[in-house]
């Protein structure tokens, strides 16, 4: 899993208005940026959102990536859901096989231990090292190379056990939205006939538009699929 993905994720809330609803879930394939929604005849009968990529009209060299309509987006979903569907088992099977490699934490939690460990035992040495100085007459650049050596190796540690705290919490993110997908897969009985909103909050993570006849959708467990 790709960390900067974890991060860029957030916890869609159940109901969007039909505009929101594709809000941050659809990429340019051609430079990454996301696509955004526009009112084309805002006045007239023919009004209609469309989606385009927000970068389109910025810079000398412009995306020629196409823009869609919700009518295109939601067909498009249907499709690829589809798809996935005919596959569900085989993704059970995977996923219960590589749940554990996935989502392990028991090397972080063993380091998240040891560095707390230390944090506490550097700063006891630190305190020490202050109290022996007040007490004491010592060259006060032998103290200061003393203490300034123990506030470096407990910032060290402090800074690796913050990292190791958020890989913790992003994993347990990931695994948390990925038992998600799998149990709201299994709760579908059947293929899909019409765009289901609450089917796309917790199955898709997010949709690559290359060209016209190549959007993809990459749902929560890793899967990439073509519509």
């Amino acid at each position: 899993m790709v960390q900067s993905e974890m991060k860029r994720r957030k916890t869609a809330p159940n109901r969007h208005s039909g505009t929101g609803m594709f809000a941050s879930r659809i990429i340019c394939g051609q430079c990454g940026g996301f696509y955004g929604s526009k009112v084309w005849h805002s006045t007239s009968k023919y009004r209609r959102t469309i989606y385009q990529c927000n970068n389109k009209f910025k810079g000398e060299e412009k995306c020629g990536t196409p823009h869609l309509d919700e009518n295109t987006i939601k067909r498009l979903f249907v499709k690829a859901v589809n798809k996935l569907l005919t596959d569900k088992k085989e993704i059970f099977v995977n996923f219960d096989m590589m749940r554990k490699m996935l989502f392990d934490t028991t090397a972080l939690d063993a380091e998240h231990d040891e560095l707390q460990s230390e944090m506490a035992v550097v700063a006891e040495m630190i305190q020490k090292c202050v109290d022996e100085n007040a007490r004491i007459t010592q060259s006060q650049d032998d103290y200061l190379r003393r203490y300034e050596g123990l506030v470096g190796r407990f910032e060290t540690a402090k800074r690796r056990f913050e990292e190791v705290c958020d890989l913790r919490s992003e994993l347990k993110a990931r695994s948390d939205m990925v038992e998600a997908f799998i149990d709201s897969l299994k709760k579908q009985d059947g293929l899909v006939t019409d765009f289901d909103e609450q089917l796309w909050y917790s199955l898709v993570d997010y949709a690559t538009v290359n060209s016209e006849d190549d959007v993809q959708f990459k749902f929560k467990d890793g899967t990439v699929i073509p519509a």
